[in-house]
């Protein structure tokens, strides 16, 4: 049977801020209307990180907003979220992530199976002089790009 996946929200940001070691798939804890909102597409993983709180993962800053219809059932928008690895992967991230310079960052919310899920990935901070080098590395290729389909709609 295949595996359903819907993306909801990526953090785009990450790729640019962060260089990816590894990736995991975690489950997460929501509560009252938050999935409804979040099929909705309603959520914002912008500035969200992971941190490991007593033997367990945690994800802080993720935005879900209220759900329209939820009344008194919302949570709070930016509260702390539960998430769920199996044990082996969660002693695996706990002895990475106090290597000096590792973090947990989430890279995409998504659907599968009617499961939310989010890919955590564990990543070193890029220095700003690799971001500069990054963006000058794309518009360097750009201007190759303009070049070359310029002269193609000159033939």
């Amino acid at each position: 049977m295949p595996r359903y996946k819907k993306v909801l929200a990526e953090n785009r940001k990450a790729f640019f801020d962060y260089s990816i070691i590894e990736s995991y798939q975690a489950g997460i804890v929501l509560k009252g209307t938050e999935v409804k909102s979040i099929r909705l597409g309603r959520v914002n993983l912008k500035d969200s990180f992971a941190r490991i709180d007593k033997g367990e993962i945690w994800l802080y800053n993720m935005h879900i907003s209220p759900y329209e219809q939820g009344g008194r059932y919302n949570m709070n928008p930016i509260r702390e979220r539960k998430l769920l690895l199996n044990k082996n992967e969660m002693k695996k991230l706990i002895g990475r992530v106090q290597e000096k310079g590792l973090t947990l960052i989430p890279l995409k919310l998504y659907l599968m199976d009617n499961w939310v899920k989010v890919d955590l990935a564990l990543a070193k901070s890029k220095k700003m002089f690799e971001k500069r080098e990054k963006i000058k590395k794309k518009e360097a290729e750009r201007e190759v790009a303009r070049a070359l389909s310029a002269k193609l709609k000159k033939k």
